[in-house]
């Protein structure tokens, strides 16, 4: 900016609708001397049907418009500030509410929260309820969208081992992810009744697992293969995020790529070639995230089962996906 370089912080953002990817950004954040935190830009990609339909929202400190502070250090009533401001491709007005207020959290109160209202490029306005160690923790959209956080990590994070009704839970959905019949469905089910009747669940995680579950459970009787495939995936996502709160974070990626794996296996079977691309990117953006901690060997086998995979995707030939999901689930089992 002006000349000058800018140390920032990239995150990965990825959103999912019916457990596919719909939206991936890559933000960057720098933080001021006095405090305040700025945002600096957005790569974004809109996906659909497994690929990159656009990138609409996508901007860039000093190239489309200015740097725009997106937290002030000491936020008061009345302040007014700007997160993005590049005419013409992105705005949003931010107007502080309240400071200083307590909100309900997944696991008890949460102090030090404020309330906003949102002026976006369109003219319409949203409420955000921004709280330490969760960030924006709930987005009140006009029209009766509702955005909120389920769980954060390492806020929500807990001490000591898995709960054996949790890994009882993940073994089910394992074998119901490679195998869904009313059997495995219904022992799914089952250990999900006792980890839930167990343990401290997010409310907001038990409204979305029974919601999906009793998908799985329509979708099976009806032996409808293309909506078994897409229940069983948001299933397994949501056992997936149980283990946040217990495994390291780099534990539960390796979880999430065996995941991607294994839905890859599922889609190439069903031909079903935009899904596999969508699988591929899953599976970039979670190996993208903990391939700096890996064994190089190993690491270096996992990284070329992904290429493979995303060339055959690209040419849309399920049956080479096939073979290349079979490699990777051995690179990552190896």
């Amino acid at each position: 900016m002006n000349g000058e370089q800018v140390r920032a912080r990239t995150l990965q953002f990825v959103s999912f609708s019916d457990g596919r990817v719909s939206e991936v950004a890559f933000d960057w954040f720098a933080q001021a001397d006095d405090g305040s935190v700025w945002y600096l830009g957005e790569d974004v990609f809109n996906y659909e049907d497994g690929v990159v339909a656009d990138t609409g929202g996508t901007w860039r400190a000093g190239k489309s418009g200015p740097a725009a502070m997106i937290m002030p250090a000491h936020p008061k009533v009345g302040d007014v500030y700007r997160p993005e401001n590049s005419p013409g491709v992105v705005f949003e007005e931010v107007t502080v509410k309240a400071v200083g207020q307590t909100v309900a959290g997944p696991y008890g109160p949460v102090k030090g929260a404020m309330t906003t209202t949102e002026i976006h490029m369109d003219g319409g306005r949203e409420t955000k309820i921004v709280a330490p160690g969760y960030g924006e923790f709930i987005i009140d959209e006009p029209g009766g969208d509702l955005e909120a956080v389920e769980l954060a990590v390492p806020t929500d994070a807990t001490p000591g081992p898995v709960p054996a009704e949790l890994a009882a839970l993940s073994a089910a959905v394992r074998a119901a992810h490679t195998g869904a019949t009313e059997a495995s469905v219904a022992k799914v089910r089952a250990a999900w009744d006792a980890y839930r009747d167990a343990d401290r669940v997010p409310q907001l995680l038990v409204k979305q697992m029974d919601r999906d579950l009793d998908s799985l459970t329509a979708a099976v009787k009806a032996r409808d293969a293309a909506l078994v495939r897409g229940a069983v995936l948001r299933v397994a996502q949501n056992d997936t995020d149980l283990h946040l709160r217990y495994d390291p974070v780099a534990t539960v990626e390796a979880s999430r790529m065996a995941l991607w794996a294994r839905q890859s296996a599922l889609d190439a079977a069903a031909r079903d070639a935009g899904s596999v691309a969508g699988d591929v990117t899953g599976l970039e953006l979670t190996w993208d995230r903990v391939k700096h901690d890996a064994d190089p060997a190993r690491a270096d086998r996992i990284a070329a089962s992904v290429r493979a995979l995303r060339d055959a995707a690209d040419h849309k030939d399920t049956a080479a996906a096939q073979q290349a999901t079979a490699r990777l689930t051995s690179a990552l089992s190896g």
